[in-house]
């Protein structure tokens, strides 16, 4: 039984989202975004870097089965 946070979310905890942010805004990275942001981007790759994902098919397969 999980007491606490995943590993995932503790690791993201160390990302400054604010600087991150600024990084964004300062180069307009979500002009033509409808929903999928730039945040939401380096998490989707972060997560494949840390589970070692080959592809980004492969990737999609992983964050498909841990949608719900």
């Amino acid at each position: 039984m999980n007491q606490g946070k995943y590993v995932f979310s503790q690791l993201t905890g160390y990302l400054p989202q604010r600087v991150f942010d600024g990084f964004v805004k300062k180069h307009d990275g979500n002009r033509y975004v409808k929903h999928f942001t730039c945040w939401n981007q380096l998490l989707c790759m972060l997560f494949g870097q840390l589970t070692n994902r080959e592809s980004l098919r492969d990737l999609i397969v992983a964050l498909d089965a841990h949608s719900g």
